[in-house]
């Protein structure tokens, strides 16, 4: 999976931190709070995200409405799945991994492994 782009990225923590699905007048104000955006510039990326099935869209009156396809927990999870996978070692790059990790996180990665069904030590 290749990471959103810069304005891609935006696009889709607007959605996400929203909860919601939203206009493309919605992000491009939120945007311009922190930034200049143009609004067609932003109507071209979330139709783009549209495209490469990032997001959905439904009509509502003259506008679309976009929500995500996935969450950003999803998308985290995707992007380290294809880390893992860019190594001749997954064990030994997910032991880096680990190592790296706070107390608070091993102890989450434990209590998934315990929810997912696989044990943990």
């Amino acid at each position: 999976m290749r990471r959103l782009g810069e304005l891609e990225a935006e696009i889709m923590d607007c959605l996400w931190r929203w909860g919601r699905s939203a206009t493309v007048r919605e992000v491009v104000d939120d945007i311009n709070l922190r930034r200049p955006a143009a609004y067609t510039t932003v109507m071209t990326v979330a139709s783009i995200l549209h495209g490469k099935g990032w997001l959905t869209r439904e009509k509502r009156g003259q506008a679309w409405l976009y929500t995500p396809v996935r969450s950003r927990e999803e998308y985290s999870a995707a992007l380290m799945e294809d880390a893992l996978g860019a190594s001749q070692d997954r064990s030994s790059a997910l032991v880096h991994f680990v190592e790296a990790m706070t107390d608070e996180e091993v102890a989450a990665l434990r209590e998934a492994l315990r929810s997912s069904g696989r044990t943990a030590p």
